[in-house]
C-alpha cells in the first residue's frame, strides 16, 4: 500500500519508517492542500496533522484513496461528508494528550494567575520591583470546564488538586466521573454565571462553533478567566475581544485561534484579503488579540511534549496496520 505523511519531522520519519517495514512510504514536511496534493495523487492511504486541508477539493485530487490517519484527535480538517461519499475511512487519536493538553490549560491559567510572562521580561531587565504583578490564588475559586472527554476530566482533577471547585457542562454527563473526581454538573448558563474560570474542552464543529459568543459573555462573572486548548471556531473572536475590553473577561490563555494558519505572518493579511478566501475581520482580531497585554497565547502546542507525540505516532501507526489488516481502530464518522 502507498501511504503518504504530510507535516512530519524528520525523527517522526525515522519512527515510521523503521515500524512499518514492507508498506510504500513516502514523507512530505508540508502540509496537505491543492497545490501540494499533486505530488501524491495515487496514494491509498493519507497521514495528516492539523494544518493539512482536507477538503472536497484537495480530495478529490486522489484517485486510489481509501482511508485517512490524522495524527489529531479533531477532525475538523476533514470532509467526513465527502469521505462517508466515497468509501474512505478516516482514523484519529483520540486520547493521546489527555494530561498533557489539561496541563497546558493549568499553564496558561498559572501564567495569567501569578503574571509570570510580565514579572519573567521585567526580571530579565534588571528591574525586581513588585508594583503591579499581584496575582491571585486558584485555591477557593470555581472552574467551569466545558465538555468532559479525557482533556476536560484530567482538567477537573487538576483543579481539585488546586483546591478549586469544579463545575461541569456536558450534552453527555460522566456521572461516576463526576462522584470520583468531585464535580457537579450543571446548565452551560449556570457554569458561566458561577465560574471564575472557564475551560473549554469542546471537538471543533458545526454544533460548537461561536459556542461561547455575546450572549455567553454577558453570562459570565465580572472579571472571569477564559482558557480555550480546544479549536478557536469555539469562541466568537468579535466577542472575546469585546468582553476583553470592557473587562467582562480580565484575561484569556489561548492555544488556538480562529484564523491561527494565517495569522502566523503578518504578511498573510493582504493575500488574504485580497483573496476574500477566509474572514477578515475575524483574521484582524486574531491579530489584534496577539497584541493585548492581558491575552497570553501559544501557538497550538497544548499537545507537543515527547510523550504525547509519541503517542501519537504509535497510535497512528496501529490505526494504519490495522486498516491494512480490515479492521482501523479510533474509525470517526461524519
Amino acid at each position: 500500500m502507498k501511504i503518504v505523511f504530510y507535516e512530519i519531522e524528520p525523527w517522526e520519519r525515522e519512527i515510521l519508517g523503521a515500524a512499518m517495514e514492507g508498506q510504500e512510504l513516502d514523507f512530505d514536511e508540508s502540509a496537505l492542500d491543492a497545490d501540494t496534493a499533486g505530488r501524491h495523487e495515487d496514494a491509498e492511504a493519507i497521514s495528516v496533522f492539523i494544518y493539512s486541508d482536507l477538503s472536497r477539493e484537495v480530495l478529490e485530487k486522489f484517485d486510489n484513496l481509501r482511508f485517512i490517519a490524522t495524527r489529531s484527535t479533531g477532525v475538523d480538517h476533514i470532509d467526513l461528508d465527502y469521505c462517508e461519499e466515497k468509501g474512505i475511512a478516516v482514523s484519529n487519536v483520540p486520547s493521546y494528550g489527555k494530561n498533557t493538553v489539561a496541563e497546558h490549560a493549568f499553564a496558561l491559567l498559572l501564567a495569567i494567575s501569578h503574571r509570570l510572562v510580565e514579572a519573567a521580561d521585567r526580571t530579565r531587565r534588571g528591574d525586581f520591583t513588585q508594583s503591579g504583578l499581584a496575582g491571585f490564588d486558584l485555591q477557593g475559586k470555581t472552574m467551569g470546564v466545558v465538555g468532559t472527554g479525557d482533556i476536560g476530566l484530567h482538567t477537573a482533577r487538576i483543579a481539585r488538586g488546586f483546591g478549586m471547585s469544579v463545575l461541569a457542562y456536558d450534552v453527555k454527563t460522566r456521572d461516576e466521573a463526576a462522584r470520583e473526581i468531585g464535580f457537579e454538573y450543571v446548565g452551560l448558563d449556570e457554569l458561566l454565571a458561577r465560574s471564575d474560570v472557564v475551560s473549554l474542552h469542546v471537538p471543533g464543529n458545526e454544533k460548537t462553533k461561536n459556542m461561547i459568543s455575546t450572549d455567553e459573555f454577558a453570562k459570565m462573572k465580572e472579571g472571569a478567566i477564559l482558557i480555550n486548548t480546544a479549536r478557536g471556531t469555539v469562541v466568537d473572536t468579535d466577542a472575546l475581544l469585546a468582553a476583553l475590553s470592557s473587562g467582562k473577561v480580565a484575561a484569556a490563555g489561548l492555544d488556538v485561534l480562529a484564523e491561527e494558519p494565517v495569522v502566523r505572518e503578518e504578511a498573510e493579511l493582504l493575500r488574504t484579503y485580497l483573496e476574500r478566501d477566509r474572514g477578515l475581520d475575524t483574521l484582524l482580531a486574531d491579530h489584534i488579540l496577539l497584541r493585548m497585554r492581558n491575552v497570553i497565547i501559544t501557538p497550538h502546542s497544548a499537545f507537543n511534549t515527547r510523550e504525547a507525540v509519541r503517542r501519537i505516532l504509535d497510535t497512528t501507526r496501529e490505526n494504519i496496520e490495522g486498516f491494512i489488516d480490515g479492521d482501523a481502530p479510533n474509525l470517526v464518522s461524519s
